[in-house]
């Protein structure tokens, strides 16, 4: 069944973004997507909606990996350097995290693959973030804890198997 979507007012985004933010306090990100796709529909160049949509796909890492091109799209659409690159070291944070609380086997190595990733996108950053603002070493901080706190957090190793014997 197919419903046409109703638009909001121009005059309505703030509040509704404002509600976004509430919904993904109150660990209801599907609604708070739901609204950001709204205000993205009325102003799609807004970064607060932006933002806060790419944040509540990635708090739905654990349930639905499309999300994850969903939230590297969000990524691409921020005009900023240093937001790019810090909220692409979110993603790569989130997916490691959604990996270790799902508890594959042996998912240690990739989603360490994944912090190491967060951590250089961190990194690059804070070369360039606005003056007083150390949100990338909080994140940096927390990833690199996280690795040492946790044993099965380790780097890949090439596994190559027997040499083939030529006869």
């Amino acid at each position: 069944m197919e419903f046409e979507l109703k638009a909001l007012s121009p005059e309505a985004v703030p509040r509704a973004l404002a509600k976004a933010e509430r919904y993904r306090l109150l660990n209801e990100p599907s609604e708070a997507e739901s609204i950001c796709l709204d205000a993205l529909r009325i102003d799609p160049d807004n970064q607060e909606a932006i933002t806060t949509l790419l944040l509540a796909l990635t708090d739905q890492f654990d349930h639905d990996r499309t999300c994850v091109a969903e939230a590297w799209d969000a990524v691409d659409r921020l005009r900023d350097e240093y937001e790019r690159t810090y909220y692409a070291g979110i993603v790569y944070e989130r997916r490691a995290k959604a990996l270790l609380r799902n508890g594959a086997p042996g998912c240690g190595p990739r989603a360490y693959e994944w912090l190491r990733d967060a951590m250089t996108c961190y990194e690059k950053a804070e070369a360039i973030r606005p003056p007083g603002n150390d949100d990338t070493l909080l994140r940096w901080n927390a990833c690199a804890r996280l690795i040492m706190g946790d044993q099965h957090l380790v780097p890949m190793t090439e596994d190559r198997g027997e040499p083939l014997l030529l006869e």
